[in-house]
């Protein structure tokens, strides 16, 4: 599998196309073999579907209704509680937001650092280009920067590696894949990396080990001596702490009302809403994941996914569109409205990540002129991120209820 068939483009179709060819295998055979990494030719045993996924190309909620639709609860747990991961990832960030601001904040930092301590920068520099002679590590790291991809057994191994055998600071680890995975996003990346290093669930480390890269490599790799022996956990200043979820009231829509698409999502917005825009402007964020530059891969296929969502979504509308990669979203969105005499623009709600700092910025822009700023939370965030602002298990044994809960939603989410 070449890198351009593994991704052919950053549309909605392409990603139905994935779905569908992947469900077949959603069900035990996901469960038996999801572990093994069998490397970038070979990804038939997983579905790839995160990077459509994770910009809302395509919905969770009807990966969940079309996977139950073939197998049984189940025969589809493991890829079901997958899918839930994410959204676990999100709610509990947005419960904790301060999290992001301190990984942002000693981020920051740590490219300071770099600036003034040689080994550190050394060491840095032999981990980012795949020279740390290290072999799974340095073909991770080709794989990452040339696709975007990396499964999600070799995210945790490169990562435990990272931290306590490299012994690099693990913000620049989190920097290093969210400026470079297709699928890159705030919350499950910085908190992945905070769970491998025994932060998210204080105290517990994930540490990889020579027997179960071989083996879950088919062989591949085989680091032996190569590995630290043990995983510390790591430690910070004092434990996150928890806030209420923002709440979204409903939409109050006056006016001529203009639709906004982000990466955050590119499915368009939910039809219920009974308006009829006057125009859709497509933004993109992508630059503002890092202080560094984002890889080529990752910043073309978010661009290519907000073109596509604002696309379909004027097509439905039969209203003009166009999108721009800018992150001066205060000129764009203000020249947007005076363009299309809007009184309201409307877009999907953003979690904790650069597209919500920038809304929240442009938003007082936009007040000044009497423009509302209206976000629209989805049906499927709603009913799971209550459950996420602790552990996975919590969230986990109200699956079947929450599936319960979105039946009726999902047909409305995906029309």
């Amino acid at each position: 599998m070449s890198d351009h068939t593994l991704y052919p483009d950053a549309s909605r179709a392409a990603g139905l196309e994935r779905l569908t060819e992947f469900l077949p295998r959603a069900g035990r055979d996901y469960a038996r073999t999801r572990n093994f990494d069998y490397g970038p030719d070979n990804r038939g045993n997983v579905s790839v579907l995160s990077p459509y996924v994770r910009h809302r190309l395509v919905l969770e909620s009807e990966v969940l209704e079309q996977t139950l639709e073939r197998h049984s609860s189940t025969a589809a747990e493991k890829f079901v509680q997958e899918v839930f991961w994410r959204a676990y990832f999100k709610g509990w960030l947005e419960q904790h937001p301060d999290v992001w601001r301190r990984y942002r904040r000693d981020l920051v930092a740590a490219i300071s650092t770099l600036e003034v301590d040689a080994d550190l920068c050394a060491a840095y520099d032999r981990a980012v280009t795949g020279q740390t002679g290290i072999d799974c590590f340095d073909a991770w790291v080709d794989e990452l920067t040339r696709t975007g991809y990396l499964h999600n057994h070799a995210r945790m191994w490169f990562a435990s590696i990272w931290i306590f055998t490299l012994r690099l600071p693990w913000q620049l680890g989190a920097d290093f894949f969210l400026r470079h995975l297709l699928d890159g996003d705030p919350a499950s990346n910085t908190l992945s990396w905070r769970w491998v290093g025994g932060l998210h669930t204080r105290g517990k480390t994930y540490l990889a080990r020579v027997s179960n890269i071989t083996s879950y490599t088919d062989d591949r790799f085989n680091p032996v001596g190569q590995l630290a022996a043990a995983a510390p956990p790591l430690a910070e200043d004092e434990p996150p702490t928890r806030v209420a979820l923002p709440e979204v009231p409903l939409p109050e829509l006056k006016g001529r009302v203009g639709l906004l698409i982000t990466e955050e999502d590119c499915h368009g917005l939910p039809l219920e809403l009974d308006t009829q825009p006057t125009a859709v402007l497509g933004l993109t964020a992508t630059a503002l994941r890092s202080p560094l530059t984002v890889g080529q891969p990752a910043a073309a296929f978010a661009a290519a996914a907000v073109a596509d969502g604002t696309a379909r979504t004027a097509a439905a509308f039969e209203v003009p569109s166009r999108t721009q990669n800018s992150v001066r979203w205060d000129d764009a969105l203000t020249e947007f409205a005076a363009e299309h005499a809007l009184d309201t623009i409307v877009t999907a709600y953003a979690p904790v990540g650069p597209v919500a700092e920038l809304l929240r910025s442009t938003e007082k822009t936009l007040d000044e002129r009497d423009i509302s700023l209206v976000r629209v939370r989805r049906h499927y965030d709603e009913a799971t991120w209550p459950y996420a602002g602790k552990g996975y298990f919590k969230l986990k044994s109200r699956i079947p209820e929450i599936l319960d809960t979105l039946s009726g939603d999902i047909m409305r989410e995906t029309a």
